[in-house]
């Protein structure tokens, strides 16, 4: 059995003394899995950084193998982002909710294309608007998606200010306010509304972190991944700090 694809790095673990299992997001075959002999070199090392996008070799005598990795290197992100933590820890997240949320071996290509996409958009200054889209994409692609077209209540898309936790419909303004302690807050940029303050990313974090962790991580019997936890701390204290200047 072998195959070659395009593939992102989402973590490599360290396998007896020189190898490493590395875990990529394939363009064609999904979350794969393989051993790298001699991974654990620098040079290969290097290589293996989570978010780098890599041509891939997979082979194994049956299909059920885990199989050996050949690995070549296209383009490296995390690199141009160790001066910025809170970007790097954007990248690992996104990294380790696509391991644990996707299934294994099952081919999700727009899930793929959407994660070059924000890998893209970390050199830009909307990146964390960019990374809750993803996670919308990505909960949309597992069957999981939101509605955030209109209000469950009304039928309109007026001043929607809401998602149901439990349904992921939104709610407008008028129609949720009753309820609003039991409601999720909808960020504006989400529904075509300004380009994403960091309050309202925090609040966008928080929103697909909910759909996230009940329906595609208790569904694969696993809890948030920590470089997801993380994450939301480190953006929690930037919006917190920025919102008190």
């Amino acid at each position: 059995m072998e195959w070659t694809d395009e593939a992102i790095v989402l973590s490599a673990r360290p396998h007896g003394e020189a190898a490493v299992v590395a875990t990529l997001l394939t363009r064609s075959h999904g979350r794969h899995a393989g051993l790298v002999p001699g991974g654990r070199s620098p040079r290969r090392r290097s290589n293996l950084q989570p978010g780098n996008r890599v041509g891939a070799r997979w082979r194994a005598r049956l299909s059920e193998h885990l199989g050996t990795l050949t690995i070549e290197p296209i383009q490296t992100a995390a690199a141009g982002m160790l001066d910025d933590p809170l970007r790097l820890a954007g990248l690992v997240s996104a990294c380790s909710v696509a391991e644990v949320a996707l299934p294994e071996r099952e081919p999700h290509e727009s899930v793929f294309h959407g994660l070059v996409a924000l890998l893209d958009a970390f050199d830009s200054p909307a990146w964390a608007a960019a990374y809750v889209r993803w996670e919308l994409g990505l909960l949309q692609e597992l069957g999981f998606g939101l509605d955030l077209a209109s209000c469950a209540a009304t039928g309109t898309n007026d001043a929607l200010a809401y998602v149901s936790p439990r349904t992921g419909r939104a709610v407008s303004l008028s129609a949720g306010e009753p309820y609003r302690d039991k409601l999720l807050p909808l960020p504006g940029f989400l529904v075509g509304q300004g380009g994403g303050s960091p309050a309202e990313v925090l609040a966008g974090l928080e929103l697909t972190g909910h759909f996230l962790e009940r329906n595609a991580f208790a569904t694969r019997d696993t809890t948030v991944p920590a470089a997801r936890t993380r994450f939301l701390e480190r953006y929690r204290k930037t919006a917190t700090h920025s919102g008190s200047r």
